[in-house]
């Protein structure tokens, strides 16, 4: 952690929704004057897609389906923590960015499915944005959750998770469902032993749970609308936040434990704006001072 040089990060796995609230961070960053230097939590992929499938057929053959992009060792996070601690020292650090489509490799002259090359982050900037899969690890000797001021969770429950997955991977990268669905049972280990842990280290975590029926997520036709969910936003430290403002502001809210409040879905946006813009507001005026 770092007061001069803060980093946030937003942590969740493929499908939950961390794009939509890094759109939030966005706003909020651009109304309050703050320049975030961002990474990407693709970046750190350790292969690009042409090696990737080479890993994953040499693992299949060795008898190992649980290999997958969830996974430690398919990923650079040794990379990510040091950029990580470099940024909170000195305010600076490498990162670079994975193609994943035609339009990204005309922008940066590079071929879908591989990596631009490295390069520094901004050193004119104010906080470091993480978002990818990754933001909160901590295993024995990685600690990436050590480094990071502001935790943020993006947990779906499971179901809704993968048909958000489903619909994204078969609309932008024209996978069909049975292709995904061997994806999420490849990964369900790293997600058990690699994701889910994560978000115990979290400082606050927003779980969406639809209120209609995703039993069978594999047939669903249609995401859960906004007004077909609700959220629970769950603070790991509850000391500090206002609960009778948020539910005097945010219409249709209730508490449901000492540390978690309920939101209809269609308030999520309004809520984050609620919750996080003071902490980030915070996060820089202590930055500012101290430099």
């Amino acid at each position: 952690m770092s007061i001069r040089h803060p980093i946030i990060s937003v942590t969740g796995s493929s499908g939950a929704g961390t794009s939509t609230v890094k759109h939030t961070f966005d706003q909020i960053f651009r109304r309050e004057g703050v320049k975030p230097a961002t990474i990407e939590g693709d970046a750190f992929h350790r292969f690009n897609r042409k090696d990737m499938k080479a890993e994953l057929h040499r693992h299949a053959e060795e008898n190992n389906n649980t290999f997958s992009h969830f996974s430690i060792e398919a990923n650079r996070l040794k990379d990510l923590e040091e950029t990580f601690r470099a940024y909170g020292e000195t305010g600076t650090g490498r990162t670079r960015h994975y193609v994943h489509t035609h339009q990204e490799a005309e922008q940066h002259g590079v071929d879908v499915g591989h990596f631009t090359e490295w390069e520094d982050l901004d050193p004119d900037s104010d906080l470091l944005f993480y978002e990818g899969l990754h933001g909160a690890v901590k295993t024995e000797d990685i600690n990436i959750a050590g480094h990071a001021d502001l935790k943020i969770g993006v947990v779906p429950v499971i179901n809704l998770e993968w048909i958000q997955k489903i619909h994204r991977d078969k609309a932008a990268r024209g996978y069909s469902t049975e292709d995904v669905a061997d994806t999420i049972l490849r990964r369900m280990h790293s997600y058990v032993n690699v994701i889910c842990p994560q978000f115990t280290q979290t400082d606050i975590n927003f779980q969406r749970v639809p209120v209609v029926d995703t039993s069978n997520p594999f047939i669903a036709r249609w995401i859960p609308t906004p007004d077909e969910s609700l959220v629970v936003i769950r603070f790991r430290d509850p000391r500090g936040i206002d609960f009778p403002y948020l539910i005097s502001m945010i219409q249709g809210s209730w508490m449901s434990r000492a540390n978690s409040i309920v939101i209809p879905g269609s308030k999520l946006d309004l809520a984050m704006q609620l919750i996080l813009t003071p902490m980030i507001r915070r996060l820089v005026e202590r930055a500012r001072r101290a430099h």
